[in-house]
């Protein structure tokens, strides 16, 4: 059985004119402050993933199926209907879900529209507790 390719790849882009080029102000604002939290929290440059993805750090992930690959421990996408965070393992914090404020749920990503809807503390507080359970 052949291995499937990741479609998803760690690249050599810059994220900076990546983000530059985000026309919202504040989208770009918030993508900017996102950057900063990710990248203390994980102690890692951002790295884009494919062509709009930003991840931070790299983990060998196992699965039980036997599956294998290399991702990132935290990161995010401005995409065009919200900002998508992937931070793994926030759903299992629910009380801080809870306190967040205004956000969508989905398989392993939290979208928000702002950072003003939400509380920045609890944010990096979800993103330095995932790293500390990914590492």
């Amino acid at each position: 059985m052949a291995k499937a390719e990741l479609k998803t790849k760690k690249t050599e882009a810059s994220v900076a004119d990546f983000l530059n080029e985000i026309k919202e102000e504040g989208r770009r604002k918030d993508c900017f402050t996102v950057l900063e939290l990710m990248e203390k929290a994980t102690k890692a440059k951002a790295k884009m993933w494919g062509s709009a993805i930003i991840g931070f750090g790299n983990v060998h992930l196992k699965y039980e199926s036997g599956r294998e690959l290399d991702w990132f421990v935290c990161g995010f996408s401005p995409r065009k209907a919200n900002l998508t965070l992937y931070i793994p393992g926030a759903f299992e914090n629910t009380l801080l879900l809870k306190k967040f404020g205004k956000c969508k749920t989905g398989k392993g990503c939290i979208y928000i529209n702002s950072l003003t809807e939400v509380d920045m503390k609890i944010l990096d507080e979800l993103i330095k507790k995932s790293v500390h359970q990914v590492k």
